[in-house]
């Protein structure tokens, strides 16, 4: 029987199957520790507890999730429009060039209420402007998206190397960053937000950043399913032929839609520059762009099942740190390996239990009904 074809209730596609693909790349994993002398069951509760056990953990662990809904985000938009962005790491480190040029001109003169609003846009704007180019070329060059945001990653970097080492270094420093930014143009971490309301947590790097990528989350899903904007955006992503015959224009479709894409990933420059580390300096993305790649495949592209995606490798993030301290025998290395194991079953062989998933689910509903959505 063909089940390519079969429609599926949206909680089976959406996640269902997703949650199988984990338990696949979970098992897997699970056999690998094995094989070394590991106790599959010790090393999940390690990791669980690393992600979980203890407010600073838990603050860990959202800090991480923060960066990977933002470039999750970028990767659905570009994805529901049929671009496959390559380049949210370079998007995102142009985002903190914005933010780092935004506070050395402005910081020792704008309060935090006008500060932080502009440094969030110049993320942003700088974010969009970097991936306005590979747009441009593709809706009016030809040239391939994929290979064009992959280049401009390396550019990116090649320019940030040379303007922090050359241009915007800190007077007498050896290391190629900017000067700390005025206390005024910080965002507040969580910590000091829990002591407003006379509560106390442990001092993390987690920031209001996390509050601003789920405002971005909601305004994705309105933006996609509830705008005409976003009905032009999928409907040239599913047919540009039919959008033509529609009306829509492909061309701006493909420019409005990566430059949302990059002004997403532009916003890891909130939670990095803005929230943690107060200054613009190297490799500040630390390959965030790369795995929101992942993420948004897990998450089938939609906004909810982006969050629990990056929640997850948030947990491996924050719990693999806690897991390669406590088992030596498991190594940094291999906890990488389990991440590409995940992103391996829930991306290349993300359909690989569809057909079984199918064959199931017509044992208990017929063919001839409508699934639920």
């Amino acid at each position: 029987m063909n089940t390519q074809n079969v429609p599926l209730p949206a909680w089976i596609e959406v996640g269902l199957i997703p949650i199988l693909n984990i338990v696949m790349a979970l098992f897997f994993a699970g056999l690998i520790m094995f094989a070394i002398g590991v106790n599959p069951v010790e090393a999940v509760e390690i990791m669980l507890f690393g992600a979980f056990g203890y407010d600073e953990a838990i603050g860990y662990t959202l800090y991480y999730t923060t960066n990977f809904i933002f470039t999750g985000l970028a990767v659905a938009v570009a994805f529901h429009a049929s671009l496959f962005n390559i380049g949210g790491e370079g998007q995102a480190y142009i985002g903190g060039l914005g933010v780092g040029l935004v506070f050395l001109l402005l910081d020792a003169y704008l309060p935090p209420l006008l500060l932080i609003p502009i440094g969030i846009a110049a993320a942003g704007l700088f974010g969009a402007a970097w991936a306005f180019i590979p747009a441009w070329l593709q809706a009016y060059r030809g040239s391939h998206i994929v290979i064009t945001t992959i280049m401009f990653n390396f550019i990116a970097a090649s320019l940030m190397v040379y303007l922090l080492v050359n241009v915007l270094i800190a007077p007498g420093s050896m290391s190629p960053e900017t000067r700390e930014f005025d206390a005024a143009a910080w965002l507040p971490q969580m910590h000091e937000v829990f002591t407003w309301f006379g509560l106390s947590i442990a001092r993390t790097p987690l920031n209001l950043s996390l509050v601003w990528a789920l405002i971005c989350c909601l305004f994705v899903w309105i933006y996609i399913w509830r705008t005409r904007w976003g009905y032009a955006l999928r409907t040239a992503g599913y047919s540009e032929s039919a959008a033509i015959y529609a009306g829509i224009k492909p061309r701006k479709v493909i420019v409005s839609a990566m430059c949302l894409s990059g002004a997403l990933a532009g916003f890891v420059a909130v939670n990095e520059i803005m929230g943690v580390h107060h200054r613009v300096l190297l490799n500040f993305t630390a390959g965030y762009g790369f795995t929101g790649i992942a993420v948004s495949l897990m998450g089938r592209n939609h906004p909810i099942g982006i969050i629990f995606a990056s929640l997850l490798f948030g947990v491996l993030y924050q719990g693999g740190a806690e897991l390669a301290f406590e088992i030596p025998k498991i190594s940094r290395e291999m906890v990488v390996a389990i991440q590409g194991l995940i992103i391996l079953f829930s991306g290349a062989l993300a359909l690989m239990l569809r057909p079984w998933v199918v064959r199931l689910y017509l044992l208990v509903r017929p063919l001839d009904s409508e699934p639920s959505t």
